[in-house]
C-alpha cells in the first residue's frame, strides 16, 4: 500500500496510505496526524518536508513559516510521530521562506529564499544537533540536493540556474588562487567559491530585447556519475520549461515554451517512466510531458485549485491543490515512438479532503509496494478493456444456423 506525508498551511504533518478494494476496485485513503497545533495559525505552516529511513528509524524533517524546525521519529505503523530534536533558522527574514529541504544520513539540509544554506548534523539517537552554515545568492525560488549528495542546485528571480559541490559550499577554507588566475576565462572567474556551473540567459527574443530570468522551479531529471554531468530541468514564470545539460553547454538544450496555460510554472518533478516529467501551471492545470519532443502526453481532468506540490512514484502519483484536496492520480508511460499517439492516459483515482490547505506532499520511497499497487492497476485495466470489447461485439449467426433458421420458418 503506497504510503505518502502531507504538510499543511496550519503546521500539521499527515500521514496518507492508499489501498485498493479488490472488489470494487476502488482507492481509498486512510490518513493519520502524526504533529498538529492548529493554535499557531499560518505561522507554522509547513513549508519543507524530508524523509529518511534507516534499519532501525523512519524520520520526517519539518521546515515551518517562522523558521522553526524539526525531527520526527515515526512508529513502525507511519501512524504516529514523536519530536527527537528541533532547532531555528535565525536567518529567515519577514517574507522569506524555505525553498529547499533534504534529509540524508549525513543530516538535514534546507535553504531559504534569502540563501541562508544550513546542515545540520544529529548525534546516532536524533536528539542533539550540530550545524554547520554556508551562504548562497538571494531571491531564490528553488533549491535541490542531488541524489548521491555530491552536488546542489538553486535558480530563482533573476538568479540562473546554479550547480555547487555541496563539499565545497560548506569549506570554511578560502581557495588558493592559482598562478594561471588572470589566464582563465571570465564566466570561470565569476564563479562562486563552492560553484561548478552557471547557466546563461537564452538569446535576446523577437525585438531583441533581453529575456528576464523568471526560474520557479526545479528537478534532477536522473543520477549523474560525477558531479560535472547533470541534466536539470528548469520551470519559469513566463510558462517555459527548460532542459540543461551542464556538458553541453551553459544555455538551455531544449526550450520548451508557453507549456503552462495561466501564469508560470508551479511545480516539476520528474516521473518514474523513462522521458516523463509531471509539470503544473497556477491555474487547476497538471501536466504529463514528453522530454523528447516537449508534447503534452495527457492532462488530468477535474482540478479545481493550483497544484503546489507533487509527489511521484511507482505507477502513481499524488498532488497537493490549493482547493484542499490531496489527488492520486494514475501515469502512463509515453509511447515507444516519439510523436505517436499516446494510448492510455493517466486519470484522477482518488481525492481526500484535507479541510486545510495542503503545501507539501511527499511519497515515502518504497518502491515495493508502489509498484505493487501500480501492477494491479495495470493488469485490471487491461482485463477491463479486455472485457468492454468483448461486450461491444454484436452476435453474429453462421450461414448455416441462418439457413436452418430460414427452413423452420417456411415449414
Amino acid at each position: 500500500m503506497p504510503l505518502f506525508y502531507a504538510g499543511d498551511e496550519l503546521g500539521s504533518v499527515k500521514s496518507v496510505r492508499y489501498s485498493r478494494d479488490p472488489e470494487n476496485k476502488q482507492w481509498k485513503a486512510e490518513s493519520s496526524v502524526l504533529v498538529g497545533d492548529a493554535s499557531a495559525g499560518r505561522a507554522k505552516a509547513i513549508q519543507k518536508l524530508a524523509m529518511h529511513a534507516d534499519e532501525q528509524n523512519t524520520l520526517l524533517a519539518a521546515f515551518r513559516a517562522d523558521g522553526s524546525s524539526s525531527v520526527l521519529k515515526l512508529d513502525a505503523e507511519s501512524s504516529s510521530a514523536s519530536e527527537s530534536s528541533q532547532w531555528r533558522e535565525s536567518r529567515l527574514k519577514d517574507g522569506q521562506k524555505f525553498v529547499g529541504a533534504a534529509f540524508t544520513q549525513t543530516g538535514t539540509y534546507s535553504s531559504t529564499s534569502n540563501g541562508a544554506l544550513r546542515l545540520t548534523k544529529f548525534t546516532e539517537d536524533y536528539t542533539v544537533p550540530s550545524h554547520e552554515l554556508a551562504v548562497l545568492p538571494m531571491r531564490l525560488a528553488e533549491w535541490r540536493l542531488s541524489s548521491n549528495e555530491e552536488t546542489f542546485a538553486y535558480a530563482g528571480d533573476e538568479v540562473e540556474l546554479s550547480v555547487w559541490n555541496t563539499e565545497r559550499a560548506f569549506s570554511k577554507e578560502k581557495p588558493a588562487p592559482a598562478e594561471s588566475e588572470s589566464k582563465k576565462r571570465k564566466r570561470a572567474e565569476q564563479l562562486l567559491p563552492g560553484e561548478i556551473w552557471r547557466a546563461k540567459n537564452v538569446s535576446n527574443d523577437e525585438l531583441n530585447l533581453r529575456v528576464p530570468v523568471r526560474n520557479t522551479c526545479l528537478a534532477y531529471l536522473q543520477p549523474a556519475p560525477n558531479a560535472s554531468q547533470q541534466h536539470i530541468l528548469v520551470g519559469t514564470q513566463l510558462g517555459d520549461v527548460r532542459r540543461y545539460d551542464t556538458r553541453a553547454a551553459r544555455r538551455p538544450v531544449s526550450n520548451f515554451k508557453c507549456i503552462a496555460k495561466v501564469g508560470g510554472i508551479g511545480a516539476v518533478e520528474n516521473g518514474t517512466h523513462e522521458h516523463q516529467v509531471f509539470v503544473s501551471d497556477h491555474g487547476c492545470n497538471l501536466f504529463a510531458l514528453d522530454l523528447r519532443n516537449g508534447q503534452v502526453s495527457y492532462g488530468y481532468k477535474g482540478l479545481a485549485g493550483a497544484v503546489t506540490a507533487l509527489a511521484p512514484a511507482p505507477a502513481l502519483l499524488v498532488s497537493a491543490a490549493e482547493d484542499r484536496f490531496l489527488r492520486l492520480h494514475s501515469t502512463f508511460a509515453p509511447p515507444p515512438r516519439v510523436g505517436a499517439q499516446q494510448e492510455h492516459k493517466g486519470e484522477v483515482l482518488d481525492k481526500l479532503y484535507m479541510k486545510v490547505t495542503p503545501t507539501v506532499v511527499l511519497w515515502d520511497g518504497k518502491p515495493d509496494a508502489a509498484a505493487e499497487a501500480g501492477e494491479k492497476r495495470e493488469g485490471d485495466s487491461e482485463d477491463e478493456d479486455e472485457e468492454d470489447v468483448w461486450d461491444q461485439m454484436e452476435d453474429v449467426d453462421s450461414e448455416d444456423e441462418g439457413a436452418k433458421r430460414k427452413k423452420s420458418k417456411s415449414k
